[in-house]
């Protein structure tokens, strides 16, 4: 009887288990969901896919979808961000629609350990050599810069480099000479890495550019003077590099590859707090 009722109980649990992730599924919104599909797509050489709890690794690696810390505030998520928070704004591609609100700064906020995995940990020495040369603009500037080779971002870079060339002169010396590509520092408001420090991003000429810290009493886009044409923008945006001249913190000279923000995710406005997200079942 009692080995009985010890098989029961062995059958049970995992019924009730799949039944909770079911549930857990079906409390996240389409457009959370969504963003976690499109993250994984993004990256389909390290990613296998998520369940309930987890962001599942090729290599095994189970990585928290959450901090189980709702109550950030914006500059603890800067610091601090869990794979969820830095998927909680949606990336506004294209044109610009409407004015950028307060903190609305898609792509600022990174988690360090997923991206130290991707890209390696540039303290440790793991960037430097994955760096590969591209020729920036090789009819207009002619010289090389040095970015990632991880998920393609170099050859990506590159077909940049060949539509901006192709663009009429008033319009393409805004893309050169580039300030930098990769450089192992952080970013100056919140000592987290920037993604020039994993390889993965690129400053445009500065002296058409803007940047809020340059201001420090001018957040948003009433304090944002732009000069980048939106055929530079578009073009970017295109091989999966978001621009920052789209966040509240701006900085009109930065972009960074993260294809995963231009997704056709998530739904307009903003996600509930943290402590309502779930992931849904494993793919």
């Amino acid at each position: 009887m009692a080995m009985t009722v010890l098989r029961l109980r062995l059958w049970i649990a995992p019924v009730l288990f799949s039944m909770a992730m079911v549930a857990l599924a079906d409390g996240a919104t389409a457009g959370q969901q969504a963003a976690l599909v499109a993250l994984v797509r993004a990256y389909p050489d390290f990613l296998a896919g998520y369940d309930a709890t987890d962001l599942i690794w090729r290599d095994g690696t189970r990585m928290p979808l959450s901090d189980g810390q709702p109550a950030k505030s914006f500059d603890e998520m800067l610091r601090h961000g869990s794979i969820l928070d830095q998927m909680r704004l949606p990336y506004p591609a294209g044109p610009i629609a409407a004015a950028v609100g307060p903190n609305d700064d898609p792509g600022r906020i990174r988690n360090r350990v997923f991206f130290d995995k991707m890209y390696g940990g540039c303290w440790k020495g793991e960037v430097a050599p994955r760096l590969v040369p591209v020729v920036w603009l090789p009819h207009s500037w002619g010289r090389t810069i040095r970015i990632t080779s991880v998920n393609g971002v170099a050859d990506r870079l590159a077909a940049v480099s060949e539509e901006l060339d192709a663009l009429p002169d008033a319009l393409k010396r805004y893309a050169y000479p580039p300030a930098g590509t990769y450089h192992c520092r952080t970013v100056a408001d919140t000592g987290e890495p920037s993604m020039h420090a994993w390889g993965a991003a690129i400053d445009i000429n500065t002296a058409h550019a803007d940047y809020w810290l340059w201001h420090r009493s001018a957040i948003g886009a009433v304090g944002q003077v732009n000069q980048i044409p939106a055929e530079i923008i578009a073009i970017f945006e295109r091989h999966g590099f978001i621009w920052g001249g789209k966040w509240s913190h701006y900085d009109t000279m930065h972009f960074e590859y993260r294809p995963e923000l231009l997704s056709d995710h998530p739904a307009p406005g903003r996600w509930p707090p943290a402590a309502d997200l779930r992931p849904a079942a494993r793919r």
